[in-house]
């Protein structure tokens, strides 16, 4: 704040608030103007508050006014405050307006490789998502296929062994039967 601004802020502020605003909740009637006699603004650069005690009950504070070491008229005082900053030039304008351009782009520039560098992962990903689908239906349909070859093996295999059988057994039955007829050939 300019100065004019800032003595202004002080005597609206009460002296203890000043002080120390922890001591009172609610603000003070009396304002800075009337300890102004007793307590000049140069002054308040001199304060020091050191806090005593803390008890739930309150606080205790000491305030240490401490003096100036050299009030000489001759010598600058360091009381004063810096002079209003000078209104900023055209040249002083456009170079922070530049600065913020290239600040804004080089923000962008970023962002612009973050997505990118996400759209690069995503890819990636659906990529390896789409490679171990592929890998995974390769590997199903060769387990099918063998699990298929394997059940045909199996059923002609079997088909094969009953078909032995029913030879056998038909072999058996005419055998049976010859010696029927022998049998029957032999007693009759």
């Amino acid at each position: 704040l300019p100065f004019p601004a800032y003595s202004e802020k002080l005597k609206e502020m009460s002296m203890l608030s000043l002080i120390c605003s922890c001591l009172y909740q609610k603000p003070h009637t009396q304002t800075l103007s009337h300890f102004e006699g007793m307590f000049p603004l140069m002054f308040l650069c001199y304060m020091e508050v050191k806090s005593l005690n803390n008890r739930n009950s309150g606080q205790a504070f000491e305030v240490i006014l401490k003096s100036p070491t050299d009030l000489s008229p001759d010598r600058a005082q360091s009381l004063t405050v810096a002079a209003y900053r000078k209104a900023p030039s055209l040249r002083d304008l456009q170079k922070k307006l530049d600065a913020a351009e290239e600040r804004r782009r080089s923000q962008e520039q970023q962002v612009l490789k973050q997505l990118a560098e996400k759209r690069e992962h995503e890819r990636e990903v659906l990529n390896k998502a789409h490679e171990v689908n592929n890998n995974y239906s390769k590997m199903a349909e060769e387990k099918l296929n063998h699990k298929m070859e394997v059940s045909k093996e199996n059923r002609t295999a079997r088909l094969s062994a009953l078909k032995q059988r029913l030879r056998e057994k038909e072999l058996h039955a005419a055998e049976v039967r010859r010696n029927k007829e022998v049998q029957s050939e032999l007693s009759g």
